[in-house]
């Protein structure tokens, strides 16, 4: 398995595969790597010859710098996974700041057509700057056939499938449904920092969002919303950020929905982040 860190060798690198007519897939990544992302690597090598896994923690679309100091870094661990999944097929690049950013660690700013400026948005500031920015870089260097996103960032799966499109950038972006542990906590590289206690308790993220489902079957938006919130009031260790219930092509809130859409034309999602403790975890589930 190749480890690139540098951008001119895995530009060599690409270039000798492309000249074989091999196909590239992309799954870009943080790192402290777990099995929901090796079922995008999966995913993506059914569709691609080869698989070019970026591990790079982005210090632009953090806005909290104590979350970026924190957040895991563990790529000798990450390595030995993903040769589980393939040894020949997998590329990994491996960037370091200055080699993505070269000296200018700064965000360029998108027009997301006010995606960006819904629920995370609100709460993370110029966190969606940060993420166009380095995924336009990878974009830029790798030039690949398909880009895999996990569904748990839904919102990030939306603004990058805006990007390709403002930009006119030649990639295919897929999603992939969002992996789960047993007890049906999503699967993040921030559970690993979860103190028992509340690792204990985070299923419960899941459980309120399937109970919510349901309940907007036959409940107003707002009802539903109510209801969770109530919920979260009530529990110990868990503190509830926001829940959202969103049109999923403008991640507008829908505060009422149609009796004429539902389950035909609009299709709505619940979106919810919930502190741990000082770890941050955000779910969704699709409503119809």
């Amino acid at each position: 398995m190749k480890v690139f860190s540098q951008k001119e060798p895995i530009l060599k690198e690409i270039e000798d595969l492309k000249a074989r007519h091999f196909t590239i897939g992309l799954v870009p990544t943080m790192g402290a790597l777990h099995e929901g992302h090796l079922e995008l690597v999966k995913k993506a090598l059914t569709d691609n010859d080869y698989v070019i896994v970026s591990i790079f923690v982005n210090p632009t679309q953090f806005d909290n710098n104590d979350d970026l100091k924190k957040y895991p870094r563990t790529l000798n661990d990450d390595v030995v996974l993903l040769k589980t999944v393939s040894k020949d097929n997998i590329v990994i690049y491996a960037p370091t700041v200055n080699d993505i950013y070269e000296g200018n660690t700064v965000s360029q700013k998108f027009d997301f057509d006010g995606l960006e400026f819904e629920m995370e948005g609100k709460f993370r500031q110029g966190h969606f700057d940060g993420v166009g920015t380095i995924v336009k870089r990878f974009f830029d260097i790798i030039k690949p056939h398909n880009a895999y996103f996990g569904e748990k960032d839904f919102q990030q799966l939306q603004i990058i499938r805006k990007l390709v499109e403002k930009h006119q950038i030649p990639v295919n972006i897929v999603g992939c449904k969002i992996h789960r542990e047993a007890t049906g906590l999503a699967m993040s590289s921030r559970n690993t920092r979860l103190k028992p206690a509340y690792k204990n308790a985070a299923p419960f993220i899941y459980k309120t969002l399937t109970t919510a489902k349901t309940l907007f079957g036959t409940k107003s938006a707002n009802k539903v919303t109510e209801w969770v919130e109530k919920e979260f009031a009530k529990h110990k260790l868990l503190q509830l950020e926001y829940f959202i219930i969103a049109d999923v092509d403008t991640l507008k809130l829908v505060k009422r929905k149609s009796p004429d859409n539902y389950g035909g034309k609009k299709s709505y999602r619940a979106f919810i982040a919930v502190y741990a403790d000082d770890i941050r975890l955000i779910d969704n589930i699709a409503l119809n």
